[in-house]
């Protein structure tokens, strides 16, 4: 990975941001400026747009790398900044939470209504015993009660580790074990896909004996949201009903400041080992950069937008630009609890023209299933209420990119295409909307504040128009700040590759164009070695998503006697094409075109046509399940996967 990627595409298309849009944005060139005059004192500037208790005056301590410190000397409380600052600033009665239900309920929460919720379940976590440094996991639903949850937890100075609604009770376990948590947050279950998503029977198997593991001990109350009106087992003196316990307490309760640096969240990300790592993330410094690249990547203006990220809460994504980058800045969002295509397959856009949404930030692989379904559905619906569209969890293929303009924001709205980690904590790469001209499937530049390079193994710069690996060099304010319980797993995992040079390595793949933009890659392990060329899978993806007949694709490296790796593609057809062609005829077609876009080299072994890709419920493609199809083995875990029952039609297809 570390020599220049062999093929690269070529994309010539560029979209500069309106005149009218660059004249009323947040972000302004002259950020870029004075970040690079004064990285520190840019943000210390960026923090002081929060409310300190205890202001600070120290900004960086990067005297023990690469454990990192940020305003350590000043306090604040992270639920205040979200809350009460703006309900003292008489903004009480803008709502912050637009919720709508798969099922068609609605509530909207304005920040007075969430501070008074959010102040009486911190009350509720006071009299459980729940304090500052104790651990409390939370295992919700898309629904206010989760944003809530969150923000009471922070309130009191505790750490929450929000657990995805779609992990398995052993999953659920596993991460309770590691935090050590002594309270979980849940609902009797919520609804998805038309039905409701038990999750309460979960909580309580994680909590029962596994497999010889022992009734789980650290736990000592569950707190439980009615939303799913499913049947549930109650333990008596263990159980208690969130509608009976918030409402009775106290709407009285004072936000103690805490350091900079206390805890905030956990947050478990599956590691190369099996067992999760829990990326710990805490409240100043992180809150600082949530905030800002909300403000200046979104555009946040909070009296007239209208926000909607659609990630889950489960999610680094929904922790940082669901709860705590929109609530800081003041924003009104949506909040939605299903899927995209529930009830029917423009359920999505018609929650944009309902609620006028004018900011909109999803994953490509949710665009991607759009455009398999095609332009027909977003037309029938007005989204001319969308000013700027993101995209967030993996790279963007260019032609979903400009689909996703022309057909979502009407060939008008800017893209922010941005690039971060659970371990960034926040945006590290993007575009700023009204500043850059925007290259589709390019993240960028990084942004103010943030330096980033392209290095080889050895940790050399590799210069414009070559690949690389790609790393952070300096600290940055939302930087993780170590694994739970296992700081030398940190320093292994993250910043053992080029400790000589201090630098963080991402574990992805980039590139810099000639002008110095990146591309990225995805991630090292998926790049393959293919007769001894080094061949980027997200590469070979564009090519084939570039294709006319091509709704969606993923490929793969499979073990090959004679080139070592052999490129297998997995692609979904758009329906319009099916009819007309058959699949043999397809396959070959796509693996010529291929070979024409990128170069012989890179041309698949193997072209399976399929109806759905294995993806857990966040949208992320599982690629080691179909590395087993394409080498013939048994398919691994699936528990993670949105529909568990897909790895056995694709099997099917296949053979």
């Amino acid at each position: 990975m570390s020599s220049q990627i062999d093929h690269l595409l070529t994309e010539t298309r560029r979209f500069a941001p309106s005149a009218e849009f660059a004249a009323h944005a947040v972000g302004t060139a002259e950020l870029y400026a004075r970040a690079a005059e004064d990285r520190e004192g840019f943000w210390a500037e960026q923090a002081r747009a929060l409310h300190w208790h205890t202001p600070f005056t120290r900004v960086l301590d990067w005297s023990n790398p690469p454990f990192a410190t940020w305003f350590d000397d000043g306090e604040l409380n992270v639920a205040y900044n979200c809350l009460d600052r703006h309900v003292e600033a008489g903004n009480g009665e803008r709502v912050a939470l637009l919720w709508e239900g798969e099922n068609g309920d609605e509530r909207r929460v304005t920040y007075a209504e969430l501070t008074d919720e959010v102040k009486r379940v911190a009350n509720v976590l006071t009299r459980l015993g729940i304090g500052a440094g104790d651990r409390v996991a939370i295992y919700l639903p898309m629904i206010p009660e989760a944003v809530a949850a969150m923000l009471a937890v922070a309130r009191v100075g505790a750490i929450h580790s929000v657990v995805f609604g779609g992990f398995s009770a052993d999953s659920l376990r596993a991460r309770i074990d590691d935090a050590g948590a002594r309270l979980v947050i849940t609902a009797d279950g919520g609804y998805r896909k038309g039905k409701v998503s038990a999750l309460k029977p979960a909580v309580d198997q994680a909590l029962a004996d596994r497999g010889g593991s022992g009734v789980q001990e650290s736990v000592e109350h569950v707190l439980v949201v009615k939303r799913g009106g499913n049947e549930i087992e109650w333990t008596e003196g263990r159980d208690l009903w969130w509608h009976e316990e918030v409402p009775a307490a106290s709407a009285d309760h004072e936000a103690q400041a805490f350091p900079a640096e206390n805890p905030l969240f956990i947050l478990y990300t599956s590691g190369t080992t099996g067992k999760p790592k829990g990326i710990l993330h805490t409240s100043g410094g992180y809150l600082t950069q949530a905030a800002f690249t909300n403000r200046v990547v979104h555009d946040i203006h909070p009296e007239t937008d209208v926000y909607w990220c659609t990630a889950d809460i489960g999610w680094i994504t929904g922790h940082t630009y669901v709860t705590y980058g929109p609530l800081a800045n003041g924003a009104t969002q949506v909040l939605y609890e299903g899927t995209p295509d529930t009830p029917h397959p423009g359920r999505w856009w018609e929650v944009i023209e309902k609620y006028g949404v004018t900011v909109f930030y999803t994953a490509p692989t949710a665009i991607r299933s759009f455009m398999k379904i095609g332009r027909a559905v977003p037309q029938t619906f007005d989204l001319s209420s969308l000013r700027l569209l993101g995209s967030v969890g993996e790279p963007i293929n260019p032609e979903a990119w400009v689909w996703y303009r022309e057909i979502i924001g009407a060939g008008a709205a800017p893209i922010v295409d941005t690039w971060w980690q659970t371990e960034t904590g926040a945006i590290m790469i993007s575009a700023l909307p009204g500043v850059t001209e925007t290259k589709p499937g390019s993240a960028q530049v990084p942004l103010p504040g943030i330096s980033v390079d392209v290095v080889d193994d050895a940790g050399e710069p590799v210069g414009n128009g070559n690949g690389g690996l790609l790393v952070v060099t300096e600290p940055w304010p939302s930087m993780l700040r170590g694994i739970w319980g296992d700081p030398e797993r940190f320093v292994e995992t993250y910043w053992e590759k080029f400790a000589d040079k201090g630098y963080y390595f991402a574990g992805d793949g980039a590139r810099l164009d000639e002008d110095g933009d990146v591309w990225l890659l995805g991630r090292v392990d998926d790049v393959m070695n293919v007769s001894g060329h080094r061949l980027s899978t997200a590469e070979i993806e564009s090519a084939l998503v570039a294709h006319e007949a091509t709704a969606e694709a993923a490929v793969v490296g499979a073990s090959d006697e004679t080139t070592g790796q052999a490129v297998a593609a997995f692609v979904i057809i758009k329906q319009s094409y099916l009819t007309a062609h058959s699949p043999e005829g397809l396959a070959q077609q796509l693996r010529q075109w291929v070979g024409e876009q990128i170069g012989p080299i890179a041309r698949p072994r193997d072209v399976y046509i399929v109806e759905e890709l294995p993806k857990t419920r966040s949208g992320k493609i599982m690629r080691r399940l179909l590395r087993d199809v394409a080498e013939g083995r048994e398919v691994g875990d699936t528990t993670t996967l949105a529909d568990t029952a897909v790895m056995s039609v694709i099997s099917a297809q296949v053979r």
